[in-house]
């Protein structure tokens, strides 16, 4: 679903392929990305899409818990998109944006990761990752506190940011902007963010990708990157400065450059 164009803000171009999906993370929904700055990509259209069960998007039974909810999340979001765009995800949206890649690779013309991993959570051969406990002690207080729990998760995601307070702020108050998640939703989104695990294919995906990081996110450490690298070697990492997990948000000028440069390869 396509929540707005933004013509204002992104400019216009008629070109096939030229689209611009933006997927945000769990919990959230497409209001993250008001602060975007002007000149993120121009001559770009934008599509929000909104997860299943966030913001105005449903979550009907066929996208429930179950074996490949993951790939049902993907088609969802495939379904809602252009025919083919430059798709950028943050965390979970960055999970589901990797498996739409994977499944429909003439879909997604490029890839841009913000603070996104192929696997949340930490393992022997994988250790820049958060470890089981910490989703498990979420997903243990979802029941009887959803927004108690989400407001948790939002502070976990800005520790350790040069301008924690001020993001954590700003994604209350666009948190607000639009309908609360479906509890189901956010139970399976943690159970995504726990047990999906797409090392294995990464080296599939073909297409250009930008990996963004945090020098201090906590939830996605930016030695991800370094793995990245090893299994993707034509893929592009950046670590910005003094950010925590909403690098776009805290250091838009630095996200906005990086993402422009790398648009600006993809012309050349």
């Amino acid at each position: 679903m396509t929540l707005h164009t933004l013509a204002d803000l992104l400019g216009t171009d008629e070109t096939p392929g030229n689209d611009l999906v933006l997927l945000h993370g769990w919990g959230m929904n497409a209001a993250v990305w008001d602060g975007l700055p002007a000149d993120l990509s121009p001559g770009l259209t934008q599509h929000r899409i909104e997860l299943p069960g966030h913001g105005d998007s449903p979550f009907p039974p066929q996208l429930g818990p179950g074996t490949g909810a993951l790939w049902r999340w993907a088609d969802a979001c495939l379904a809602a998109a252009p025919a083919r765009a430059v798709w950028l995800g943050w965390s979970l949206g960055g999970l589901v944006a990797l498996a739409a890649a994977l499944r429909a690779p003439e879909r997604v013309r490029a890839l841009i990761l913000v603070t996104a991993t192929p696997r949340f959570v930490r393992a022997v051969d994988w250790t820049p990752a958060v470890p089981e406990a910490t989703l498990e002690q979420f997903q243990d207080g979802l029941p009887a506190d959803p927004a108690g729990t989400l407001n948790r998760f939002l502070a976990l995601q800005v520790r350790g940011s040069d301008q924690a307070q001020e993001v954590l702020r700003t994604l209350r108050r666009e948190l607000a902007q639009r309908p609360a998640a479906a509890p189901a939703a956010l139970a399976l989104g943690l159970e995504l963010l726990r047990d999906e695990d797409l090392r294995g294919p990464l080296p599939d995906i073909r297409c250009p990708s930008l990996w963004l990081f945090g020098d201090h996110d906590t939830l996605v450490p930016p030695a991800v990157g370094e793995r990245v690298e090893c299994l993707m070697s034509a893929a592009q990492t950046r670590v910005i400065a003094g950010a925590a997990h909403a690098p776009f948000l805290s250091h838009p000028r630095e996200c906005a450059d990086a993402i422009a440069s790398f648009l600006a390869q993809l012309k050349a």
